[in-house]
């Protein structure tokens, strides 16, 4: 894909910033989900192996760089970035099951009901999504509980079926529905948009947002979600299993329609480069402070996994 570095960015910068958050959220999981003793502990050992396998860590990312806008203290959007965190690897367990996408491999690793059975791993993901509204409504992610109900409303909401869950939905009947692009675009802002743009949304509402900023950033979140969706559909092309860590060639095997399968490769690839700019214009209001959302905007479409 076209290198979408501009003026003022520093891909040096922004890989160590993506790094540093990644290790700060790792440590938070890793406070958060501390191994229990008894025959339970086989739940927590599988929760602790799906949240705990590294990844980009984008969505954490996100909540943090959004909350630095508003000045959160990092200790406060670290809890939040963990929780969104739970919630995507819950969604990532659940989806490589054999009833929905049946992978094997997630991350260069063995998904959950291959490194332990199907059960644990429903049970794991489970034990992820009820535990990030668990962390929400802690007193420890902010003292204002209009706030931990506003951010807990938020997650619930584009992780419900007005969200994910429906986008996956919608996912599982794709093949029956024969989706045109519109309908790739509704599918995948529910599936994959709605949740990276709660990831922003989330710093506006620990540091008191206004409606302005939050429409800005959601409206941001929205474009980069489905860049990156593009981009995991031309990595579905023209990736290896050995760099993305996962199986790749799977959407053209079970006759998905995707964005290359309807736009074309280099369509795609264009599309995703507009709606990286659309999104860099949305947090224009933030001025210089939004760069590293900027950054991240054009990393969606850089990555190579």
């Amino acid at each position: 894909m076209t290198n979408m570095t501009g003026p003022g960015t520093d891909e040096g910068d922004f890989a160590r910033a993506l790094n540093q958050t990644a290790a700060a959220v790792n440590r938070t999981l890793n406070e958060l989900l501390p191994t229990v003793p008894g025959p339970e502990g086989r739940v927590v050992d599988a929760m602790r192996y799906a949240a705990l396998d590294g990844g980009k860590r984008l969505r954490p990312f996100l909540v943090c760089v959004s909350g630095d806008l508003f000045r959160v203290p990092r200790s406060q959007s670290l809890r939040a970035a963990a929780a969104m965190e739970m919630i995507h690897c819950y969604s990532l367990v659940h989806d490589d099951l054999p009833a929905m996408d049946d992978d094997d491999l997630r991350r260069g690793r063995p998904t959950v009901h291959k490194a332990y059975d199907e059960a644990t791993a429903i049970l794991a993901g489970d034990g992820l999504l009820t535990m990030a509204f668990e962390v929400l409504a802690d007193p420890a992610t902010h003292p204002d509980g209009s706030v931990r109900a506003a951010l807990v409303t938020e997650l619930a909401r584009a992780s419900g079926a007005a969200g994910m869950v429906g986008g996956q939905m919608i996912d599982l009947r794709a093949p029956d529905l024969e989706l045109d692009e519109a309908g790739l675009i509704r599918l995948q802002g529910m599936k994959t948009g709605c949740l990276i743009a709660s990831s922003c949304r989330f710093g506006a509402i620990l540091g008191g947002g206004g409606p302005e900023a939050l429409t800005a950033l959601g409206a941001y979140g929205q474009a980069i979600g489905l860049a990156f969706q593009i981009a995991d559909d031309v990595l579905d092309v023209e990736g290896s299993a050995g760099v993305t860590g996962k199986a790749t060639g799977k959407d053209a095997a079970a006759g998905k329609a995707t964005f290359v399968s309807r736009l074309g490769l280099e369509g795609a690839k264009s599309q995703a480069e507009r709606l990286v700019e659309q999104a860099v214009d949305h947090v224009g209001i933030f001025g210089p402070a939004a760069e590293p959302l900027r950054q991240a905007a054009r990393f969606t479409i850089r990555r190579r996994a």
